[in-house]
């Protein structure tokens, strides 16, 4: 029998022409890589984009940080570490951010020499580093929220969760500056995943994660440990099912881990531990209200306050979803997964809305919580869409898409572009470099950094100090806190909260006698006394009396033209939501003040 010898082209090994059970094998393969390949480009592209989002305008008001949290309590100790112990002798705040700062500077910078000297002759490279920091762990903390949504229900309620919590007004906002309020996102929604997986499997491991998160969410901001509440929750649905003691016996592991991670992560609440209660103790009293009532604090409950705070901070159409997903939780009575996800966010609401200080970026670290709530809620909709209302798949993922995501989308490039414009501040400083003279004495109220009066890393001959102005201490007062004077020569300390309430007309006699003729005033101090005038009518009092008694120089607005200036309040003065803003900063005003040593304006 004659055999064809002529070549047969080669054929790729498909379904066709490869072995039956090679074939089957190659065909499953393919199957599952178009069910998976979708989710991992649409989480790919939300990673991305709130990444950019995040890094978008992050230079804001550099050289200069015009956020005291930011100037004040994480980036200098974390570059001070590098010439003292690493002791922080401060637990208003945690430490756990100012030690990752002090590991990323000496890696980025390659010696804590090279750290200060940048932080003296160039501080916008170390914000720069440390912004950048919170932004990437903000953008962690959404690839968390995913992986905990895809565990608590599936991976279509991950995706949703990612971007209603990738998107969110508030942790983009305050990614851009170096606070503990966004890196604190990333080890709750990691606890969260560790969770999710106890309500699922049960698994010591776990525990074990959702016990790292939550100990280093704490050791980050204190009010992260709110993790413990859903954690506990997942524990109560493991021990039920007829192993109580093996749950028990992990979740105590768990606690040790979160324990050990929250030392680890801020070692001197062991080794300083009366410095570490006593300011944990500070905190709780500051934010109970047992100082004087923070000036300008928006009247009414906090509860009420950070229920606005969602419509806007997260968004109205995510806060809907969370009440329509936490409602459908109860409706199908699946009992676990409403226990871990609907107490705690109304515990901390309760909790936090009834301390005497309430600011919206406090509210964060339930934020990845609603979001998972929202994202079931939403997929739940998209499939009642489809099902009861014929609407094709791809419509209705488009319409709650946009119902979910556009106010925030808004929201957010407005934000952004506003920050990557210059602030009011640097062009007050500007105007004031080049019509103010070098040794001038100037009155600055405390809406700039402490730095502000430096031309940074220059240390200028005309006055002893090496700034460009001579500044009157607006951080010192001669009345007490009752309003009263002190002893002739006495001065206490006044905090910035507490600046209005100093101020009196008799304050412009001693500027002018002692020769401080400019001032400077600002929105971010002056609109507290308006928002509340009859607390504070001395300060009223003296606002009047500037304008009548000097000139106005320079003035220059964050509005847009033709805009109603937006009341002040402790959180649309600093976060720019509103649309009315053009630039980031405060309205700010310079005035040339006659009389005295003054002379005529």
């Amino acid at each position: 029998m004659a055999i064809d010898t002529r070549r047969v082209p080669s054929q790729p090994l498909t379904a066709r022409t490869a072995p039956p059970g090679r074939a089957r094998h190659r065909a499953h393969a393919l199957s599952q890589l178009r069910i998976r390949n979708p989710h991992a480009v649409v989480l790919c592209f939300i990673l991305i984009a709130t990444l950019l989002l995040r890094l978008w305008g992050i230079k804001q008001g550099l050289p200069y940080s015009y956020n005291v949290d930011e100037a004040t309590h994480f980036v200098p100790r974390a570059v001070a570490f590098f010439s003292q112990d690493l002791n922080p002798h401060y637990f208003l705040n945690p430490p756990a951010y100012s030690y990752l700062l002090h590991i990323v500077f000496e890696l980025w910078f390659g010696s804590g020499d090279a750290v200060s000297r940048a932080y003296a002759s160039n501080p916008t490279d170390v914000y720069v580093v440390a912004r950048v920091v919170a932004a990437v762990l903000g953008t962690a903390s959404v690839w968390l929220t995913y992986l905990a949504g895809a565990r608590f229900f599936n991976k279509n309620v991950g995706l949703a969760a990612a971007a209603i919590f990738g998107f969110a007004f508030l942790p983009i906002f305050y990614s851009h500056l170096a606070l503990n309020d966004v890196p604190t996102l990333a080890p709750v929604a990691l606890s969260l995943y560790g969770t999710a997986c106890v309500l699922r499997r049960g698994r010591l491991r776990d525990y074990v994660i959702a016990g790292i998160g939550l100990g280093l969410a704490a050791a980050t901001k204190y009010t992260g440990g709110i993790a413990l509440l859903c954690l506990l929750a997942a524990f109560v649905s493991d021990g039920a099912g007829g192993a109580f003691w093996v749950a028990l016996r992990r979740l105590a592991i768990g606690l040790i881990v979160a324990f050990i991670a929250f030392v680890i992560a801020n070692p001197y609440s062991l080794l300083d531990f009366h410095a570490f209660t006593s300011g944990v103790s500070s905190q709780a009293s500051l934010a109970a209200g047992q100082d004087p009532v923070k000036l300008g604090t928006r009247p009414g409950s906090g509860i009420d306050y950070y229920l606005w705070t969602f419509t806007w901070g997260l968004g109205w159409g995510p806060v809907l979803a969370a009440i329509g997903g936490a409602v459908l939780l109860l409706a199908r009575r699946r009992w676990a997964l409403a226990m871990v996800l609907i107490p705690a966010p109304i515990t901390f609401i309760i909790f936090m809305g009834n301390q005497q200080r309430y600011f919206g970026r406090w509210l964060m670290p339930i934020f990845p919580i609603v979001a998972i709530l929202g994202a079931y809620g939403a997929i739940e909709l998209i499939g009642w869409l489809i099902r009861a209302r014929r609407i094709p798949a791809p419509a209705a993922v488009a319409l709650v898409t946009v119902l979910l995501l556009a106010q925030s989308l808004v929201a957010v490039l407005h934000d952004d572009a506003v920050l990557s414009r210059p602030d009011t501040r640097n062009l007050v400083r500007a105007w004031m470099v080049n019509h103010v003279p070098a040794g001038a004495k100037v009155v600055i109220e405390p809406v700039v950094s402490d730095n502000w009066a430096t031309d940074v890393g220059v240390s200028l001959p005309w006055t002893p100090t090496g700034d460009r102005w001579y500044r009157y201490p607006t951080w010192l007062t001669d009345l007490d806190p009752n309003g009263n004077p002190l002893a002739p020569g006495q001065r206490r300390y006044v905090l910035v909260d507490q600046y209005e309430r100093t101020l009196r007309p008799a304050l412009l006699d001693q500027y002018a006698g002692s020769g401080y003729c400019w001032i400077v005033i600002g929105s971010e101090q002056a609109g507290r006394a308006f928002a509340q005038p009859q607390l504070v009518p001395s300060a009223i009092a003296y606002y009047a009396a500037l304008a009548n008694r000097a000139r106005l120089v320079y003035h220059v607005s964050p509005f847009s033209p033709g805009t109603h200036p937006v009341p002040f309040s402790f959180d649309w003065a600093i976060d720019y939501y509103p649309r009315q803003y053009r630039r980031p900063g405060p309205e700010l005003s310079v005035y040339r003040l006659s009389g005295g040593k003054c002379g005529a304006a």
